[in-house]
Order: C-alpha cells, then structure tokens, then sequence
C-alpha cells in the first residue's frame, strides 16, 4: 500500500443484514477511490480480542481517519453504552473530547428519522457530519467525504494580502453607506419583498453623503486633490458596480431602471457649484466630474454584460432634470452626455508634471478598472456605443453636451467589432440591440457613417490615434444571419 493512502477505521452497528451490506459497499468504493479501510468484517479475525482491536484503531497515531456510520440504533447503542458500539464510543469520546486534532474523527450519516432529523450520539451532535443517506446528494457527499480523507478541501483558505492602500490614509473619507450596500445587494439577490426600498435607501445615502468628497483645501496643487481623493473614492465605486451588476442580473426591471434613472439625476448638481457659492472656478468640481463620469460608464456596461438592452435604452433615451437651467433660461431636461465633463485640472496635471500622456482620464479609467471586476474590453465597448447613440442624435437634435470616448484611446488593443456586435450579425439578436441606439433597421446607420465622411460629425483623435465606427460596429456582417 503506497504511503499516501489514507487509513481509515470505519465504526459502525451491526443493526441489520442491509445495513451491513451498506457498510461494506460504502468501504469497498472507498478503497477502490485509494482508501486504506480498515473493517472488522476484513481484518478482525477469529480469536481476535475485540476490544483491543478497536483501541488501537482509534488510538494508533498511523490511523489518520476514523469514520463514525451513524443511524438509529448506533446512535440509540452508543447513547446507552451498549454492545461494540458502547465500547467504541468509550474510546472515542474521550479522543473527540480531550485531543486538540479534531480532523480525526467524522460522522457518516445513514439515516434519518421521520422529522429529516439525522442520527447521531449525544456527543456528536454538536460536530459536522457528512450525510450520505439520500441518494439524491451521495455523489456530492461522497466527493466531500474523500476530500476530509485526503485532505483536500474544496474551499482553501487564501493568503493573507496586503491592507488596501486607501486604509492606509490618515484622512480617509466615509460615504456610510457598506450597510445599506449589503442590505440591499441581499435584497436583490434574494428578491426580497423589500427590494425597492433597499436599493432606495443605498442610492439616496450614497448621493446625500458624496458631499464628503468635496474638496475644501486648495493649498497645494489642486490636480494633486483630484487625483488622491477620486483614488479615495474607489471602495464605493466598488460597492456601486456590485449594485449595477446585482439589478443587472438578477433585478432588471421597470421600477429599477427608474431607480438608476433618478440616481444618476441626482448626482448632477456635484458637477456644478453648490448653490450659494459665489467664487469657483470650473475646476472645483472635477473630482465629481470624474467619479460620475465614471459610475455612468459601468452602470451602462453591468447593463449590457447582462444583455439588459431595455435598461440601457432607458437610460439613454431618458432625459436628466437639471432644476438650476432654468435660471439661465435653458430647457431643464438634457440628455445622458451630460455626465462626461471636461477635467482641466487633469489636463494642466499632464503638462505641469511632464507625463506627455495622451489623456490623463483615460489612464485613470484603464488603471481603475483593474479592481472593478469587469473587463476594461467592456467598458470600452460601453463607450462606443454611448459615443454611436449621441452622435444618432446629434444628427438631428441639437444636444447639451458631447460624449467624448475617453477610453477608446485604448482601442488599438482590440481588433475587429465589439463583442455584441459580432454577435449581431444574427437578425433576432440584432434586433434586440437596436433598441440601445433607438433604430429600426442597421441602414439607419448610414448616414452616421456619410456624416462621419463629410466631416459633420467628428471621429475623436489623439494624435495619431483613433477608431473606425464602421469596423467596431462589424456594419457590414449587422442583420446577415438567421
């Protein structure tokens, strides 16, 4: 027998003929999976004694694992301290009892009684147990009872890592809301009846509380302020992509996507100057700027990782009540690219330190994109198609602001169309996409595309980078397929 075959005593009562024949089956598989089993029916033979024999089964240091079959009357026997079973269980407790090593001993459950409860001794029953008494779960159980005898547990505990270096802050900024994140993702999870509610409640702590990050102090260089307190920002950036992602997957409906509508809405007033304030300059705000800038871009890609077409529709087809455009005589409604802002302050970080960087923003985004759990690919892609809906309507509209798709300065590492593009090229898919750009039929791209030529409307450019609309969409392939 190889060194690394477990030993294992099987304890056991011989309750009944079936019982038994159980007993010896569930030993025969185990050897067969590389088990060294030791059963009395195998190796106690005549003139043995018996006691002796089960002593050093459970006492022997080269027996690593003991395996206590419990069902009624092995329960009922050991409970009493009757027959074999009562001997054993006179050895065995005291090993459960007494020794620090409590990965020695495990409980098989065989049965259970009338009220789903399983048999066990008294003084076991505080102990975890592997059932193997419905067949329905035996294959699972089985696997877990060869994991304890190998000891290879299916969960390991990881390595400890290094304490996140925004804990390590000295003036770390709060926004209070982990509580209510954790209350309603289990709500959304679990469709709770108080759903609704939970999100309610993150979302409007979330939006009264980002007033903590409003930078006061401009004593040092204020791009320095951005940088630092937007790097502050990210554990709740977190929190909010694990919400997008929840309602995404397991939420879409028309109640939430109003709830991301009027969050979202909420938030504009932190790309301005709060009422009251009379000096400013346009760079106050850009911390705000970029961290809702940023939340919009993952709201839309959580949508379409999940395929939730309808929401990112919404979203973009909905316009953001702005209640101050009406002291300048300005419509109070505007569209979804109001939330890219310029960032001057990243633009003057770029030349005062000399990093020669062809966007600022758009290496923050790719850099912190690394900890939000989706791919940057996706995030990309969002982009593109927020881009591809402004520049729709821009043709025919005049719109508040521009959409600029900071990441696509990244686009050189992607080659051929976005992903829900590829898959477009099937007509049924195709036509549950176009709703995120409001057309009917991929023609209604064309004349994007002469625009694009004629130079109405302007591809963006970073030097000598830049994209092609027509090979991301994959227009050509769009609708070919059944």
């Amino acid at each position: 027998m190889a060194e690394d075959n477990p030993k294992l005593f099987i304890s056991y009562s011989w309750s009944s003929p079936e019982h038994e024949k159980w007993v010896v089956d569930l030993a025969t598989e185990l050897r067969e999976a590389g088990i060294d089993v030791i059963l009395d029916k195998w190796d106690l033979k005549e003139g043995y004694d018996a006691y002796k024999f089960m002593e050093k089964m459970v006492t022997d240091p080269k027996i690593q694992k003991v395996a206590i079959i419990c069902n009624r009357i092995y329960a009922e026997k050991a409970d009493e301290r009757k027959g074999g079973v009562g001997t054993e269980t006179q050895i065995i407790s005291p090993e459960i009892y007494n020794k620090e090593d409590q990965n020695k001993f495990v409980a098989i459950v065989a049965e259970r009684d009338e009220n789903g409860n399983a048999y066990l001794p008294t003084y076991y029953k505080s102990r975890i147990y592997i059932d193997l008494s419905d067949s329905d779960i035996y294959a699972t159980n089985f696997e877990q009872l060869l994991r304890w005898l190998y000891d290879k547990p299916l969960y390991i505990k990881p390595k400890i890592g290094k304490k996140p270096s925004f804990l390590s802050e000295t003036n770390q900024i709060y926004l209070g809301t982990t509580t209510k994140y954790k209350r309603a993702l289990d709500a959304i999870k679990n469709h709770k009846e108080y759903t609704k509610g939970a999100i309610h409640e993150y979302f409007q702590t979330f939006v009264k509380n980002l007033e903590e990050f409003r930078i006061l102090s401009k004593d040092d260089e204020f791009d320095d302020k951005v940088v630092e307190n937007i790097d502050k920002f990210l554990p709740y950036r977190n929190e909010a992509i694990e919400i997008f992602l929840a309602i995404a997957q397991y939420y879409d409906t028309p109640e939430t996507r109003q709830q991301l509508h009027r969050f979202f809405e909420s938030l504009i007033p932190y790309l301005d100057r709060p009422k009251g304030v009379t000096s400013w300059t346009e760079s106050d705000f850009d911390n705000f700027r970029f961290i809702i800038h940023e939340l919009f871009l993952y709201v839309i890609s959580c949508l379409l990782k999940y395929e939730c077409f309808d929401a990112v529709s919404y979203l973009l087809r909905q316009h953001y009540y702005i209640e101050n455009m009406a002291d300048y005589g300005k419509n109070v409604m505007v569209p979804f690219p109001v939330f890219r802002e310029y960032m001057k302050s990243l633009e003057y970080r770029n030349k005062r330190k000399g990093l020669r960087r062809l966007s600022v923003r758009a290496d923050l985004l790719e850099q912190r994109s690394k900890t939000s759990g989706i791919d940057f690919k996706k995030m990309m892609q969002a982009d593109f198609i927020l881009f591809i809906r402004f520049c729709l309507e821009s043709m025919n509209e005049n719109t508040f602001n521009s959409w600029w798709p900071e990441t696509l300065l990244y686009i050189g590492r992607h080659s051929g169309p976005f992903e829900l593009f590829a898959r477009a090229q099937s007509k049924e898919y195709f036509n549950k996409l176009k709703c995120v750009f409001d057309i009917g039929k991929k023609e209604n791209f064309e004349p994007l595309f002469e625009a694009f030529n004629n130079g109405k409307l302007k591809i963006p450019q970073w030097e000598f980078e830049s994209f092609n609309p027509y090979v991301l969409l994959g227009y050509e392939q769009l609708a070919t397929r059944l």
